[in-house]
């Protein structure tokens, strides 16, 4: 169902059950998977020069809550969700079940996984890659420019499972390792050792990420997650993890 104050482009390929809202336009070259939902006051496909392609794909059964501008050029999975007022620029690849948070900013030429998680006022900059399975909680800044203001650009890397708590900074180049964790409010200027906990300004190594237990009575290793949080994930995923984790005996 297309609203009748929608404006929708030519060579726009618009899959079944799909619902576009009030006074949205969809520019050419837009493919939108089967099943997605795009509220009202959104600009879909809006057109770039930087983009290196002028058609931007959104996967199936998404949600583009309203305001949110998402530029030509990229390709994003099934089951793409985001908050309202979020930006993302050209050029960005992402894989299925990405989530947005209200008022992020994603700058262009990303390389994002699966089943990745951002809360609210997060910044990308450009060249930033995450990985899979990938927390980003509310205002974390992951930079780019080494010596500002520049045309090098170094990105951030965040790899699986990575957690980056809120208002953390993460410096350019810096490579944020697997099942690592970032404390609160951290500036990260140094590489990240996967498994480890690291916090502060400028962030040093706390601790292994396993060291740290739950709050919640059982003693249990917070970390990995993946150990004890599964909301949010489907059965299979869930299953394989908790035969991985049980067997580790975390």
């Amino acid at each position: 169902m297309i609203h009748k104050s929608a404006i929708v482009g030519e060579n726009v390929r618009i899959g079944s059950n799909v619902k576009i809202g009030a006074f949205t336009t969809v520019h050419d070259n837009v493919v939108i998977g089967d099943g997605t939902e795009i509220d009202g006051y959104c600009e879909i496909g809006y057109p770039s020069a930087l983009a290196t392609s002028d058609r931007l794909v959104i996967g199936s059964n998404s949600r583009v809550r309203s305001h949110s501008v998402i530029y030509s050029g990229s390709v994003f999975g099934n089951g793409l969700v985001t908050g309202h007022r979020v930006t993302v620029r050209e050029n960005v690849t992402a894989g299925e079940n990405l989530q947005i948070g209200t008022l992020s900013d994603f700058q262009g030429d990303c390389r994002i996984g699966d089943f990745v998680r951002t809360h609210s006022n997060v910044h990308l900059g450009k060249k930033s890659v995450l990985g899979n399975f990938v927390w980003v909680f509310p205002y974390v800044v992951l930079t780019n420019d080494p010596h500002p203001p520049s045309d090098t650009l170094l990105g951030v890397t965040v790899h699986d499972f990575a957690v980056i708590a809120t208002m953390s900074v993460i410096l350019p180049g810096v490579s944020v390792g697997e099942h690592s964790l970032v404390g609160a409010h951290s500036l990260v200027k140094d590489n990240v050792d996967a498994h480890s906990v690291v916090a502060g300004v400028p962030a040093r190594r706390i601790c292994k990420a396993n060291e740290i237990k739950l709050t919640d009575g059982s003693g249990r290793p917070a970390y990995p997650w993946p150990g004890h949080f599964h909301r949010g994930y489907p059965d299979s995923l869930v299953e394989a993890w908790q035969r991985k984790y049980q067997e580790s005996g975390n």
